[in-house]
Formats: C-alpha cells, structure tokens, sequence
C-alpha cells in the first residue's frame, strides 16, 4: 500500500527506483589498558591515522572541485581543519597518560566531550560543525582500526538513497549515474548535502525524521524534489503519472534553455537586468550559458579560504580581470570579502562566536583589518580598467560604517592616483541591504551610494528571527511574511527616490512567484544562481508590467505569508498557466 512522507524540499526534479539504505554504521571501539611505555606508540599511530584521514578528505576534495567546482570542495575544510587542530592532539596524549587506556578509546572520549558541549548550544552554525566532527571521528576510528569505510562511491546499480544523514564527503563522492536521488533522516534547504544535490542535480528531499524507519531497502519509491514528496511502494497509476512529470520537468528545462538570447521584457516592454551570482572564474561559462547580462554577486571569500597566506594583490587582480574581461560590457559586481560567520580563513585563526552570523564578518571585518582590506580595494581597482567592474559592502548596518568604508576606498584611490596605476575614473560604489537597521535607513544611505543590493538571504532570516538552515523551523522562514513585503519594498521606493538604481542577490530573486512580485515593485536587477535564470526571464516575458503592479497593490493589502504565497501562485497562474502546476 503506498504512503506519502513529507520533507523539505532539497534539489528539484522527479526520481523513482529501488530504495538503497545506506549506513555509514559506528564501528565497534574496543578497550584495552595500555603502559607509559606505550604511550608514544599509541601517539604514533594516531599521527598515521590522521594523515591517512587528512589524504582521503584531500582527494574527495579533489575530485568535487573537478566535478563541481572548487566552491563546493571548500566544503571540507572544515573537516581539515579538525585535523589540524593542535589542542585536540593535547588533549589525547594527557588522555594517553592519564587513564592508560588505548588511543581508540582515548580519541573517541575526547571528540565525545566536544560534540556533547556543542549540543548544549542553540546556534545553528555550531551544529553545522558537529556534523563535520562526527565525520572525521568515525573516519579517523576506521583508519586506526584498519577498516575500510563504506562509501556512495563503490555504488554499482542505479538507486534512491536512504540514510539518517549524508555527510559533504559522502554526497561528494556519489557517483551521478547510479545515485538517482537521495532522502534523509535530517538536514535543511540550505544545508551542505542540499547544496551539493543542486549542484549534482540529484532531486533529494531531507528531514523527513522517519525516512529510515518507514522505508524498507528494495521498495520502489518516488522522490519529488520540488515539492518535498516521497512516495513509498506507489501504485501502478501513480507510477505513470510520475513518468509523465519527469518528462515534463526535463523538457521545460530545455525549453527555457533557448531563452538564453532574448531579453528579460515583459509584454508592455518594460526591462529588467538578469544577472548571474558566482563564487569563481571557473562559473563564468554557466553564467554566459544561461543568458545573464552580467554578474550581480561575485563573491571574493573563495581567494581567502583554505590557504595558509591572505591572497596577494596580484592573486586577486588577476581573479578579477579575468572575470571582468570575460563579461565586458556586462557589468560585475564584486562584494567585498565577506569572511566570518560560516567562512572561515584559517589564517586569521577567528575566535570561535556563540552567533557568528551576526559577530564580527563581512565590512565590520573589514573595518577592523584596513591592512587586508585595502589589498582586496587596490585589486579591485586596478582589475576595472578591463571590463565594467562595481563594487559593493556586505552586512552595512547604518552610515557610519558605510563612510568608514568609503574613506577608506578613497584613500586607495588616492594611493593609486599617486603611484600613477590606472582604474576606471567612473565606479559605481553600493551597499547590500541584508540587516534591518540598513533597511529602515536606505533613505540615509542612499545619499552615500550609488545602488543598492538586497541581500534578502540575511534580511529575511534577521527580521523574523529565523536560523534559514534549521530544519525544526524552516516552516517560519517566509518571504513571503508581511514585513518583507514591506522592507522590499521600500527598500526599491527610497532607492529609486534618491535617483539609484537596486538589485536584488538574494535567493528570493530566483523565485517564480515572488519575481512576479519583485518585478511589480520596480526592482531593477534580478541576480541569482545560473540555473535559475531561465525561469525569471520566461515570469518577466510572461506578464505585463502593468498586472505585475497590480499583484504587488493587492499582495501587500494580504495579512499573511501564506495568503501572500497563495495570491502570487494564482496570480502567476492567471498570466501564465504554463508556469505553474
């Protein structure tokens, strides 16, 4: 008899086969008295076993970053980082001497009491790291043990993955032609295993709970990534109807595809910017295949991770250039380096933060560390003489930290000037709106630049206080909600007042029903992944501006996400049916 199992949407597309259970089972740690004799042996081993470890982490990051990208390999330097951790090594060889017991049993002990003060906490990215931890113990034990570690990548038969979890390392190494796609136990929209299913696109729902409890291995299961769907043993009916969906899903996707060279206007010829959000140059040939006119978010962090040194100022000019060059005349916003928070420079040695999302990142960063700051500004500057370069602060939170900054980029400019180094004369200077504070104040630092960027990714989670990668309460975080309706808004009213024009890089953007909205509100730019471009141009072309505006006058009259969501989808439905199912 077929059931349905509810989750949360990870990766869209239709996937059906046989259901694989796959456990990354806990070894059995055996326990055995050691002498002080043998305490440097014990070391020793443990040494061997890390560096096994550290070869494994480094060649899946090898082959994700040839697969997927090097974005999505620095994934594991959280795992790296584990390894490397001085204190940790400490920690063990006072256990060695202590307690006389073998360095299984000692390295399991200690990573215990560390996942078990962690679990005390509430903060989200503290989690985020649990599940990294858990992954090198259960590594490291196997290396000292001398077991081999069951892995995705020995798959040798098309399958539907169950599992309570999938670390980054095991999603890395899923081969793409056998895995047809993946349901777990745990894990929210947002999580690294989600991440990397869009990327892979493997259609994957996660958080079902029960997943592992009410799938038997070798049932025929349906997974519906888009909606969050699992259907177990279906009938022969819902089988077909399902078949049908596949093939309408994959043919949509190429027709949206041809898209590509046809400009993002409504039917009353009112145009709008598609840009593209990157991490690396390497992007740059997705971003031209999907027809964006420009780069709306180029991320800077990826020069600044996983490297003993900060980047140099010729390392990051020639990045820029690069990027600049292969998409002139189309324009690249650069966000300055927005390190902290979940991307860490293990460089900088950052302390530990109970919230680091909101700690010290992003411009505050900056402002604390004009030395390394001021690198990232000469490069920038420099790299705009070889295309149509902008640039733009992270996390700005009001106008003294805007003009901290840009003093700070006048300075540069000044530097350059002296020493005779060209840059474009004419450089357009942004703020992102993602905090609050800066959204009740666009009036004010509107004055000061020359665009805005919504960050509505942070703005969102900000204002209603919702972690965005914590499944227990993904139900609470809404763009659709009253107060971002309104914040937007008014954000793109003020901008547009000032005489500046304002984009949007936040997911929000890449979403059919709210570009419905957004392009009602006058947003300007629309900058998402690549992938998603396709389908905001074929809403814009779809509609005209002036329904557009009027969906927005009755959105806002609406008292809840939900009736917001609902209107909009009905909305879209009216103007396009074809859009929506």
């Amino acid at each position: 008899m077929m059931t349905t199992l509810k989750g949360i949407p990870a990766a869209p597309g239709v996937a059906m086969g046989r259901a694989l259970f796959f456990d990354s089972e806990e070894p059995a740690i055996p326990k055995r008295p050691i002498t002080e004799a043998q305490v440097p042996s014990e070391m020793l081993r443990l040494e061997e076993a890390l560096i096994k470890t550290r070869h494994q982490i480094v060649g899946i990051q090898k082959k994700v970053a040839t697969e997927l990208g090097q974005e999505h390999a620095e994934i594991l330097n959280a795992h790296l980082l584990v390894l490397e951790d001085q204190s940790l090594r400490e920690e063990i060889i006072q256990g060695l001497r202590t307690e006389k017991l073998n360095v299984e049993t000692i390295f399991n002990d200690v990573i215990h009491r560390h996942l078990k003060a962690f679990s005390r906490t509430e903060d989200e990215y503290l989690r985020e790291r649990m599940a990294d931890i858990e992954d090198v113990r259960r590594r490291v034990l196997r290396n000292l043990m001398g077991r081999q570690h069951a892995t995705l990548a020995q798959l040798d038969h098309a399958a539907i993955v169950i599992a309570r979890d999938l670390s980054p390392s095991e999603t890395a190494q899923m081969p793409k032609q056998y895995v047809l796609g993946f349901v777990t136990d745990v894990g929210g929209r947002t999580s690294h295993t989600a991440i990397m299913a869009k990327s892979l696109e493997i259609p994957a729902v996660v958080g079902l709970q029960v997943a592992t409890k009410r799938i038997r291995d070798g049932v025929f299961v349906i997974i519906d990534g888009g909606h969050g769907d699992v259907l177990v043993d279906p009938d022969e009916a819902t089988i077909e109807r399902y078949k049908l969906e596949q093939r309408r899903y994959q043919e949509a996707s190429r027709q949206l595809l041809q898209l590509k060279d046809l400009p993002a206007e409504t039917l009353d010829h009112h145009q709008v910017i598609l840009a593209a959000n990157i991490e690396l140059p390497d992007e740059v040939p997705s971003v031209i295949a999907h027809g964006a006119q420009g780069i709306g978010l180029f991320r800077t962090e990826f020069l600044y991770l996983n490297r003993p040194d900060f980047p140099t100022e010729e390392e990051q000019f020639a990045a820029y250039s690069t990027v600049a060059e292969q998409l002139k005349p189309h324009p690249v916003i650069i966000r300055t380096m927005d390190l902290g928070g979940d991307k860490l420079a293990s460089q900088l040695q950052l302390p530990m933060e109970m919230n680091p999302f909101m700690g010290w990142r992003a411009v505050r960063f900056s402002l604390a560390r004009p030395d390394i700051f001021r690198v990232q500004l000469r490069a920038i500057l420099r790299a705009s003489v070889h295309g149509n370069l902008k640039m733009m602060y992270p996390m700005i939170s009001g106008v003294e930290d805007l003009r901290r900054a840009n003093e700070i980029f006048q300075e540069v400019r000044q530097e350059l000037q002296r020493e005779g180094v060209p840059f474009a004369e004419v450089f357009e200077v942004g703020a992102m709106i993602e905090v609050p504070s800066a959204a009740l104040t666009c009036d004010l630092l509107a004055q000061e630049v020359d665009f805005f960027s919504i960050g509505t990714n942070d703005l969102i989670q900000y204002t209603l206080a919702v972690d965005r990668v914590n499944e227990k309460i993904a139900y609470l975080y809404e763009p659709t909600h009253p107060s971002i309706l309104r914040l937007v808004k008014q954000i793109i009213d003020v901008g547009h007042a000032a005489g500046i024009w304002v984009g949007m890089c936040g997911e929000m953007a890449g979403e059919p029903p709210l570009s419905l909205l957004l392009l009602g509100m006058g947003l300007d730019e629309f900058s998402t992944s690549p992938v998603q471009l396709p389908i905001v141009k074929q809403v814009i072309r779809s509609v005209e501006y002036s329904f557009a505006r009027q969906a927005v006058e009755q959105a806002m009259k609406l008292r809840t996400g939900k009736e917001v969501e609902a209107y909009l989808i009905a909305s879209l439905k009216q103007a396009a049916p074809a859009l929506v199912e």
